[in-house]
């Protein structure tokens, strides 16, 4: 058991702007641990990616160089394979359906397979569902034929694209408006907030409602500096890892409806209506050889059981 540590600032990274709700809610969580401390602990968030892309970080919380990190599920499966059936497209059958596996038993063994990676899995944030934006209209699967999208460093995310007909193009984040706007891409796939607070929105003006996948955030901790803390204080920061989750999700319904109303007002097309069961019957070859994998598998019989 580690000895109690010293009063310590800890580090978290976040790629999105300051008041996105996933860095608003590890604020959060810092209040509480920093109250039920006495002070002892904190965190203090940098966001935008100063500490780095999601690549850079995830390497940099595995050796401990970053305390905590909010990433996204999609490119920790590089390291945590595991992870890939939160990413399988159209798994989740709606946001209920997601948050029952996430608050559940389910969300709790996929947190535990963390362990094996030098993480601890805090907990999850939501990310909402990701669809398809483009500079030229999209309105069915064929429309996708030919088009540059790019996507995370994910194999299962470049996978998705290519059953759709498509190019994946993987590229880190902060470089999707410059490569929109040189005609690198045609386009990317990603939630209503990150396509609007991107300024994505003004480039890429079609929105296609595929909700494709609904891979959540996860927030980690590097090992290292989970082994600083005593046991009382690991349950602190589990504790509030779990209560800024709830936190975030108020936020998250309020920024989707802002984003989507943003985009709407802007004059962009969104295609709500259009033949969905393409898209679907396109990722069936994927299903199947996840379900291929043993330990995916298991998990993908979970998460359709808590449906």
């Amino acid at each position: 058991m580690a000895a109690p540590a010293q009063a310590r600032e800890f580090r978290a990274a976040d790629n999105q702007v300051a008041d996105y709700p996933t860095v608003l809610a590890v604020e959060h969580m810092s209040r509480l641990v920093r109250e039920r401390t006495s002070g002892r602990h904190s965190i203090r968030v940098f966001h935008s990616g100063q500490l780095g892309e999601e690549n850079e970080t995830i390497k940099q919380t595995q050796v401990g160089a970053i305390d905590i990190n909010r990433i996204n599920t999609a490119p920790l499966t590089q390291v945590v394979p595991e992870l890939e059936a939160l990413a399988i497209p159209f798994l989740f059958s709606s946001v209920d359906h997601l948050h029952r596996v996430l608050d559940g038993p389910v969300g709790e063994e996929i947190l535990r397979q963390l362990d094996s990676y030098e993480f601890v899995g805090l907990t999850f944030y939501d990310s909402g569902a990701r669809s398809i934006y483009t500079s030229r209209p999209v309105r069915s699967l064929a429309d996708m034929k030919g088009l540059r999208i790019r996507v995370q460093n994910s194999r299962l995310a470049e996978d998705m694209i290519r059953a759709m007909g498509a190019t994946p193009v993987v590229i880190s984040y902060g470089q999707v408006s410059t490569s929109i706007a040189t005609k690198l891409v045609d386009g990317a796939e990603n939630n209503w907030p990150s396509y609007v607070t991107t300024d994505h929105f003004k480039l890429a003006t079609n929105y296609i409602l595929t909700e494709h996948t609904m891979a959540p955030e996860i927030l980690i901790m590097s090992r290292k500096a989970w082994n600083t803390l005593d046991a009382a204080d690991r349950a602190i920061f589990k504790q509030a890892a779990r209560e800024s989750s709830l936190y975030m999700r108020s936020q998250w319904r309020a920024w989707e409806e802002r984003s989507r109303s943003q985009a709407m007002a802007a004059g962009n097309t969104i295609v709500g209506t259009f033949e969905r069961k393409p898209f679907v019957d396109a990722m069936a070859g994927l299903q199947a050889n996840a379900a291929k994998d043993p330990k995916l598998s298991r998990l993908i019989d979970m998460i359709r059981a808590a449906d």
